[in-house]
């Protein structure tokens, strides 16, 4: 998968302030409720190993069943991972093909596990212009998981932050069009109207961003999501990440002191 990611829409209702924040009173006493991590390293993993670029992001799938694995086990209510985003078009062709034969067979040969551990598993991003093959597998595995009460695996696949925000200027111009349409007053909109364009509408913000190979940068990456998250940015490799660099990460967030813009 890749170093930086939904299903065909299933809208969800509005989240309310308090999950919008995350974890407003800054207790960071019990794992996070969301972390999302921004997957990089794979192509200079296989580099290093003088393997192409497909090889690493086949190395990066089990570091993606682990952590999987160990953040359910933490409890951890949300799952965001970065698999493909709206610029990684631009690479090679023969990659892109890779991942996305790659994305249809790992979700098909990993759902029922999924599934039998009450992962719920969801997507965000434009599914629309994945071929046939890689949508209907993520649709799928929706279809299946849907009802599961376990943590939610969130899956950015052909995610862009800017496209996202766009879209939901769009919701709201379009409502403004309509209230104008039925002769109704302008309606000033709030964060709350804004997110429920979002395709993280429902979801808590991340607590925690991790990003691996040691890049500083969100690679529009939940632009909007982020305002408040703790980053912690790790120089190993996406193929090389296990539960021990996870919980690394989880203790240095646990050291952090949220404040949320207040004063303590």
């Amino acid at each position: 998968m890749k170093d930086t990611g939904t299903a065909g829409r299933v809208e969800n209702p509005p989240r309310s302030q308090e999950m919008a924040r995350g974890r407003p009173d800054g207790n960071m006493s019990g794992p996070p409720r969301h972390i999302a991590i921004i997957m990089d390293g794979n192509g200079r993993w296989a580099k290093k190993r003088a393997l192409n670029r497909l090889k690493g992001h086949k190395a990066g799938i089990e570091a993606v069943r682990e952590t999987i694995r160990c953040a359910s086990d933490l409890g951890v209510r949300y799952l965001t991972i970065y698999s493909f985003s709206t610029e990684n078009w631009k690479r090679p062709q023969e990659e892109v093909v890779g991942l996305m034969d790659l994305f249809a067979k790992t979700m098909l040969a990993e759902v029922d596990g999924l599934h039998e551990e009450h992962v719920r598993v969801k997507t965000i991003g434009d599914l629309s212009l994945l071929p046939d093959e890689t949508r209907e597998a993520f649709e799928e595995a929706w279809e299946k998981t849907k009802n599961n009460t376990g943590m939610t695996l969130v899956v950015a696949v052909n995610y862009g932050s800017r496209q996202e925000i766009l879209r939901a200027v769009n919701r709201c111009a379009e409502e403004v069009a309509a209230r104008t349409a039925d002769g109704l007053a302008p309606k000033e909109f709030s964060a709350e109207d804004f997110e429920r364009g979002l395709y993280t509408a429902g979801m808590p913000d991340p607590d925690l961003v991790i990003r691996t190979s040691g890049e500083v940068r969100l690679s529009n990456f939940l632009l909007w999501q982020v305002a408040y998250s703790e980053f912690v940015v790790t120089d190993v490799l996406w193929p090389d990440f296990d539960r021990y660099e996870l919980l690394r990460c989880l203790l240095e967030f646990q050291g952090r002191d949220r404040r949320f813009g207040a004063v303590k």
